[in-house]
């Protein structure tokens, strides 16, 4: 008879059929081993009269709790609805709103003007437009009165008051005794 080393327990020497027949089949994956190993759990679990995943909880004497700040917890929000709320609470929405004038401003006043002119800042319903050239920031003067009424329209009524237009600089001007003070 030949033994095999390997077959400690065995010691008849005779081929053990359960350990053969384990060897021949096929290898069970992660993936179902996992799957076996949580639905025996799960079985345990309703034996015990539990459900996985829901532990006891314990209620907290009154008055310890977490209190929650207004307007936090609960579900979540969409972003956009978030974001017009925190603008809100904070008052950015008109900072935002002129914020979204300089970004179009191809849009609003058209891409020739925009090529040559751009916002600079929005202070206390003032506008400040800067102009390339003497001749756009005429034209942009010409038309101010319709930038005004476009910007209020997206803006809200009231928001701007005045479009200033600003030409190109030669820097300051030299004092000498040429100049008149």
């Amino acid at each position: 008879m030949n033994k095999d080393p390997r077959d400690v327990d065995n010691p008849s020497g005779s081929v053990d059929s359960g350990a053969s027949a384990a060897s021949e089949a096929p290898a069970k994956s992660g993936i179902e081993l996992a799957r076996e190993a949580l639905a025996q759990a799960r079985a345990d679990a309703l034996k015990r009269g539990t459900l996985p995943g829901q532990g006891r909880k314990r209620k907290a004497p009154p008055g310890t709790g977490r209190v929650r700040e207004p307007g936090r917890g609960g579900d979540p929000k969409p972003f956009g609805n978030a974001i017009r709320d925190l603008l809100a609470t904070r008052g950015w929405e008109q900072r935002a709103a002129v914020g979204g004038v300089f970004g179009n401003w191809a849009g609003l006043v058209g891409p020739e003007l925009a090529e040559h002119t751009r916002p600079e800042k929005f202070d206390e319903g003032e506008l400040t437009v800067v102009a390339d050239s003497t001749t756009w920031a005429t034209q942009l003067r010409l038309l101010s009165s319709t930038l005004v009424r476009r910007l209020n329209e997206q803006l809200g009524h009231g928001t701007v008051k005045r479009v200033k237009v600003v030409g190109p600089s030669s820097g300051p001007r030299r004092t000498g005794a040429w100049r008149v003070r």
